[in-house]
């Protein structure tokens, strides 16, 4: 089906989300009515027609938010145009019930418990719920690393100010020689006053995954918890929470699941529910109810039914085609660019150690020029990591990214590298 076609199809449909007025009518999945694709080099051109891409540049910065596909798009516009038809109405009778499903399906996905799982705005917000409301006592100890994101550091910082707790901050290697290395980077800063570690499912700045499952046992041998950072992980590859046998997971719906903005996701294992202070009071006293962690007043709730329709778009492509997908492009890439004089691929040679996300420097050119020539010479739209131990552009593409524009940034690296300096 041409994007023309597809398009007027989905204009035709009649959508309803979850519950109306009578409470009556099913929500309508994508999956009623896109096609079936057997082989992968159509699907990702079927793929491709659903997004609406600027001609002015390559997209190569999908990291910080993941465009909506049409389908869900469109979903998503329907949404609005209800909730704002049924006005008050919907907010006070159906608002919690819409969520509530849209939760446990999103709990589904991720392979969790609907009762140990809330629908945030984001993953900063999931995160910094857990480093603020954590039961912490003065001269506590927490660790995490220089390549976290900035935001979730700043919190530890705050929280440091206000409750005399003492950061221990590691530096993650970019080319690890194996998991025990990083487990004992962690595992070499616990005392006895060490109560929490935040660690990165992926980094970040330069897409690497790092052992959560070793890390977090290796953790609980010590009776210290683990928060997890997967702002990047939930629908860039296959996440299952239960199998890493974390405390505490946070993820941003809006990047690689390609949900609205606003959305994201937080899991919190039922045992440690009751000792996490929230944000905000909620009407709920049920300390085991992790509800309770959730009040976000009024807020764009069209939003939070929109993550049932990304959901329906990245099961109708498949969670595992997806993450070898977004592997591949990742590969294509940088693996032309390895070895190549004054070039530095940034991202770990092992495969498994990565999916969609890489990051590249250069000897010769600083991050920042390097990000600029990208735009103004080749028209190749990405973001300067300069910190932390990583010095390059980050380049994220997505699955309606083609290798021709991937051959783009190669042939536009190779160039820039012979720039003398």
């Amino acid at each position: 089906m041409d994007k023309r076609n597809f398009i007027k199809a989905l204009g035709g449909l009649s959508i309803s989300p979850f519950l109306t007025s009578s409470g009556a009518k099913e929500f309508m999945s994508l999956s009623n009515f896109l096609p079936k694709i057997p082989d992968d080099e159509e699907l990702w051109k079927v793929v491709r027609s659903h997004y609406k891409l600027k001609d002015e540049y390559i997209n190569l910065e999908s990291g910080y938010y993941c465009i909506l596909p049409q389908p869900t798009l469109e979903h998503f516009i329907e949404h609005v145009r209800y909730v704002n038809y049924e006005g008050a109405y919907y907010m006070r009778e159906y608002q919690f019930p819409n969520k509530d499903k849209v939760a446990a399906q999103l709990a589904e996905f991720v392979n969790t418990n609907p009762e140990e799982l809330v629908i945030t705005r984001n993953a900063t917000e999931s995160l910094d719920l857990i480093i603020s409301g954590f039961p912490w006592e003065n001269g506590d100890e927490a660790i995490y690393a220089e390549q976290d994101y900035g935001a979730m550091i700043n919190q530890f910082k705050l929280v440091a100010k206000r409750e005399g707790i003492i950061n221990k901050v590691i530096s993650v290697p970019n080319h690890p020689k194996s998991d025990e290395e990083i487990v004992s980077l962690y595992e070499n800063q616990i005392t006895s006053k060490t109560k929490l570690i935040m660690v990165c499912h992926q980094i970040n700045i330069t897409g690497q995954i790092l052992p959560i499952r070793k890390i977090c046992d290796m953790a609980h041998s010590y009776g210290v918890d683990v928060l997890v950072d997967g702002a990047h992980c939930v629908g860039q590859f296959d996440v299952s929470i239960d199998d890493l046998n974390c405390d505490y997971y946070a993820s941003s719906l809006h990047k690689w699941l390609s949900t609205p903005l606003g959305a994201g996701l937080l899991y919190v294992n039922k045992k440690n529910i009751s000792k996490i202070w929230p944000f905000f009071a909620s009407g709920s006293q049920n300390l085991n109810d992790i509800k309770r962690l959730n009040h976000t007043g009024t807020h764009p709730v069209h939003t939070d039914i929109a993550i049932s329709n990304a959901i329906d778009y990245i099961n109708w492509i498949g969670v595992k085609k997806k993450e070898e997908r977004l592997r591949f492009l990742q590969r294509y890439w940088s693996d032309k660019l390895r070895g190549k004089k004054n070039v530095l691929v940034n991202t770990p040679e092992d495969i498994q150690r990565s999916c969609g996300i890489g990051n590249v420097g250069l000897k010769n050119i600083k991050p920042g020029k390097m990000a600029q020539l990208l735009f103004d010479k080749y028209k190749i739209f990405t973001v300067a990591i300069d910190g932390a131990n990583v010095h390059g552009c980050r380049i994220s593409p997505n699955i309606f990214t083609t290798t021709e524009e991937l051959d783009s940034l190669v042939n536009a690296v190779t160039e820039l590298s012979q720039i003398s300096s």
